[in-house]
């Protein structure tokens, strides 16, 4: 079994759009098989270097924000059979954790982040690839939503920080990766019928390489 190529799942899709929602379906399925996520988010650059000042004008929803060669050195790693110790992002300090997370491989590893399906050679690395597909509106509510309950931020600066950064970064860099994507899930983690479908598919890859 240790000889089998794990399988890669990639889960793109914009801020607010369920991603999460589809991995947490996915990864509920296949808990008592051996499953890893590696979230996108954690591999923002490490900005030691800079000004705290600095490091506040850092835009979080544009490709270059991210280490996507140390990502794909980990995914590699991991499809090798090896462990890796993922980074962890603070973000009080915005800049990279001097901790990180050991991660032993497993035989699925979902790959969840709004710009996973950016990189050829990520891409090149994945079997599925997913992109959930959600309308602006709600996109932008859930948002507002998250920002005020869990990060004590303002409207007016979630708003601002959309309409300035956000919407812009998504339609020039997330919305067109849709593109790439094997199967679009409209709706994230509502859409019950499309995620019971990829759990089946899932399934018939993990199990035509007998992995369970």
């Amino acid at each position: 079994m240790g000889n089998n190529r794990p399988v890669v799942i990639g889960i793109a899709g914009g801020s607010g759009s369920g991603k999460t929602s589809v991995t947490h379906a996915i990864h509920d399925v296949f808990k008592d098989h051996n499953l890893v996520v590696i979230e996108q988010d954690y591999y923002y650059k490490d900005q030691s270097h800079l000004e705290f000042e600095q490091r506040l004008e850092t835009n979080y929803d544009h490709p270059d924000a991210f280490d996507t060669d140390l990502l794909i050195e980990d995914i590699e790693k991991l499809l090798n059979r090896q462990p890796i110790e993922k980074p962890i992002y603070d973000y009080a300090l915005h800049t990279r954790s001097k901790e990180s997370e050991h991660i032993e491989p497993q035989d699925v590893i979902i790959l969840e982040g709004i710009l996973v399906l950016a990189d050829e050679k990520l891409r090149d690395l994945m079997d599925i690839k997913l992109f959930v597909d959600t309308d602006s509106d709600l996109r932008i509510i859930r948002r507002i939503l998250r920002d005020i309950n869990e990060r004590g931020r303002s409207i007016d600066s979630v708003v601002e920080q959309y309409l300035s950064v956000v919407r812009p970064m998504h339609n020039q860099f997330i919305e067109p990766t849709k593109r790439y994507a094997d199967i679009i899930i409209p709706e994230g983690g509502q859409n019950e019928v499309a995620i019971d479908l990829m759990v089946t598919k899932i399934k018939t890859i993990v199990e035509s390489d007998n992995i369970v």
